[in-house]
């Protein structure tokens, strides 16, 4: 059986219920996932219904109804009997929370069903319920059952089984499974294999968001399109499956995922085996943590050892930006990203903390209009209130909403993550790895990290999170290069109407450069050339006054003897907040083999550099002027000439008097400024952070102790973070206002956020 989909200019058709609704982005996915019921599940009508009040609500909740009811049969629904299935729809962009799950999760206990369902889409999330009681964990599974099966109980209790974590790791094996079919019928390298891997998976993810049905991308659907395709082409068409590929391209061209000239480098029949093996799974539905984590369980594995990549472990990863703690407002960069671990959970961080305001925006409006005196009012009465509310609430959810060019979420995903790699297969994996995790993708660029692109130049970024190459080095005879310009010329046009004069000056660092060592361009470059090093004083040259760094480091590297002039640059330009000693076993999954350590610095404000500078110009006017008695007599001596030259051992022996001074002078006023510009450094060891040398999940220490830090950070005031907020406020009973808050938190001028 098949419905169509009925929309006339702000109506929807509502076929569970006879009737025109207003169209609304919520009453859309639900009708369209009642299409999907009856369409893929083979569920009738006549066993379904909408709206379907709950006899749990409570006071200041409003009229709580459940979107949609599934029976097992029509006749169980005409007795009243315990439904099967119950699902809640949440409009497309709109994030589902963990509250709305035990919400739902509610609703399907009263009912008695066995199943419920979460959907906006783009993600489908199916709970087993436990009758009796509301668990504190839920579990998630596979899927629901079919019409044909749902009176099967032996059926029905396989389906109950296949839980959330069987469907990451059946994805993950899966993901491996298409990758040998690769290196076993095409002989292509690992990271060969998984470009063509990725490449598919972008064909699906394509075909899967515009079938908004949920069909999925199977190897049936991929025959019968290609005979079609095949009935009007010419023989100097494509094959279809690179002409997929290029329709692909075309998609995400502005994600600069794929060259132009790339082609798909497998055969048809490796292609065809693949879309078999994922046929399993639809990848516009499948939530993004399952498919994120499989992805990466995936890359990680892939590529360890093999590109000298090594991947940050998770748990790293989430200390250290709990450490930091970015606000939404504040800009985030990695300019080393690899496969972009650090910016999606900066940019997952941040938009839980809005979803989170957005949650909480909802529950002030559900206490203005939910009173005791809405339980007074008629049923008509209540109706009125309850259409004002969910106006409300979905104006609100269109924060939400990536594709709305003024939400807080599209201005995060698209003005606040950047990052870079030199590599061009990790910046392109990083690409993919945040549209698997939820966009955020945007910012990611094929670049040398050391140098600047687009929108990554100093003095712009409130927080860095990386973790930089070890034990490289940058050959003295590197030069700057005609090949180091950025040549796009629409972009270039795009990112000086964007960023201003500061892209302008950004640029010059490469043009004005052209022809010298690329060690010129950092102070450091004349210490060491290793690359850790270089990048310490890069990412302090990319942040803001006052922004802060989190680093992956080779343990030891500010307390080497041989890199003391490196310490001395780092203290002279920012705070040391946090040093975090951690196990060598974290990185041996990964393939690496230094240990290393989790340095977090917080660059010095412009007052704290005026402090400094004041105090170190202080400190070596006093010490030099205490040792000039010393050291002027001996340097006369020193530059006589002629007759009054001194004899050659006794200049020897003076010269090494001399430099003893000196760097007595030079301990001496370092004492001193330590002394005056003195601030207390915590540093942390941990035995088990959460991760063997196996990969194997264990204690984690870190998260106890990102805890601890946080509280010692905000009673000793380490950092404000000050940025732009928003607020929104209701008058008159009609009218909700959006109140910009600048960095300051004053009120910018208001502006109508929604109007009755």
């Amino acid at each position: 059986m098949s419905i169509e989909l009925q929309i006339k200019g702000n109506k929807i058709f509502a076929p569970l219920l006879g009737k025109w609704l207003v169209l609304k982005p919520e009453e859309k996915v639900r009708q369209l996932y009642i299409q999907r019921l009856i369409e893929n599940y083979g569920f009738s009508p006549d066993q379904m219904a909408q709206e379907v009040k709950v006899s749990n609500s409570q006071r200041g909740q409003g009229r709580a109804m459940a979107d949609i009811v599934i029976w097992k049969s029509k006749e169980d629904k005409n007795e009243g009997n315990h439904a099967a299935i119950v699902v809640e729809c949440k409009a497309e962009h709109l994030t589902i929370r963990e509250e709305d799950y035990f919400q739902g999760y509610n609703y399907a206990s009263w009912a008695g069903a066995d199943f419920f369902v979460t959907t906006n889409l783009k993600e489908t999330r199916i709970f087993r319920v436990i009758k009796g009681k509301i668990p504190k964990r839920l579990d998630e599974v596979v899927d629901i059952p079919t019409a044909s099966i749902i009176n099967n109980a032996k059926k029905v209790d396989a389906l109950l089984k296949q839980t959330k974590a069987f469907t990451r790791d059946e994805f993950s094996k899966l993901l491996f499974k298409c990758h040998n079919i690769i290196r076993n019928n095409d002989k292509l390298s690992p990271e060969a294999a998984f470009d063509e891997i990725s490449k598919i998976l972008f064909i699906k993810i394509r075909y899967e968001r515009e079938n908004s049905n949920a069909q999925v991308f199977s190897r049936e659907q991929f025959i019968k399109d290609k005979e079609a395709y095949n009935r009007y082409s010419s023989s100097s068409s494509k094959p279809f499956y690179q002409q997929l590929f290029e329709n692909t391209k075309e998609e995400f061209k502005d994600d600069d995922l794929f060259d132009p000239n790339e082609s798909i480098r497998i055969r048809e029949n490796s292609f065809e085996a693949i879309v078999k093996e994922l046929e399993t799974y639809n990848l516009s539905t499948t939530s993004d943590d399952v498919k994120g984590i499989a992805f990466e369980q995936f890359l990680g594995r892939t590529f360890r050892g093999e590109l000298g990549q090594f991947f940050t472990p998770r748990t790293i990863v989430d200390f250290m930006v709990d450490v930091l703690d970015p606000q939404e407002g504040e800009i985030v960069c990695d300019p080393c990203c690899g496969s972009g671990g650090f910016l999606i959970k900066a940019f997952e961080y941040v938009r839980a903390k809005i979803e989170e305001d957005i949650h909480q925006e909802k529950e002030k409006i559900k206490e203005k209009y939910y009173t005791t005196e809405y339980e007074k009012l008629s049923e008509k009465k209540k109706e009125e209130v309850d259409e004002v509310v969910n106006d409300l609430f979905a104006k609100l959810n269109q924060e939400l909403d990536i594709n709305n060019p003024k939400s807080r979420l599209r201005v995060l995903s698209y003005e606040c993550i950047f990052g870079t790699d030199a590599n061009p297969r990790m910046s392109r994996t990083a690409k993919m790895n945040m549209i698997m995790h939820g966009d955020g993708h945007g910012g990611v660029h094929h670049n040398d990290g050391l140098l600047n692109v687009n929108g990554i130049f100093d003095n712009r970024f409130d927080v860095i999170l990386t973790n930089p190459p070890f034990g490289a080095r940058v050959e003295k005879s590197l030069k700057i290069t005609e090949a180091d310009k950025y040549k796009d010329a629409v972009r270039i046009v795009k990112y000086k109407k964007r960023y201003g004069k500061a892209y302008e000056n950004a640029l010059k660092q490469i043009s004005d450069n052209m022809g010298k060592p690329l060690l010129s361009l950092y102070k450091t470059g004349s210490m060491s050339t290793l690359t850790e090093v270089l990048f310490i004083e890069r990412c302090l040259n990319l942040l803001k006054p006052g922004g802060r760094i989190g680093i992956v480091l080779p343990e030891g590297v500010l307390n080497n003897s041989n890199l003391q002039k490196i310490r001395d640059f780092v203290e002279s330009k920012a705070k040391i907040v946090l040093i975090t000693s951690i196990p060598q076993d974290v990185f041996i999954a990964s393939g690496a083999t230094v240990k290393p350590s989790l340095l977090f610095f917080k660059k010095f404000t412009e007052e704290e550099a005026k402090t400094y500078k004041k105090v170190a110009l202080k400190a070596k006017k006093d010490i030099e002027a205490k040792y000039q008695p010393q050291i002027a007599p001996i340097k006369s001596k020193l530059v006589l000439r002629g007759k009054e030259a001194l004899p050659a051992d006794e200049k020897k022996e003076l010269r090494a008097e001399l430099k003893v001074l000196q760097q007595t002078v030079e301990t001496e006023i370092k004492a001193q400024i330590k002394e005056q510009f003195n601030y207390e450094i915590p540093i942390a060891e941990v035995e088990k952070a959460g991760i063997s040398t196996t990969g194997a999940k264990i204690d984690n220490e870190l998260e106890p102790l990102a805890k601890e830090f946080t509280e010692y950070r905000v009673s000793n005031q380490l950092w404000e973070n000050i940025i732009n907020k928003v607020e929104y406020q209701i008058l008159d009973n009609s009218t909700m206002y959006r109140i910009p808050l600048s960095g300051d938190n004053k009120a910018q001028e208001p502006e109508i956020f929604y109007s009755l």
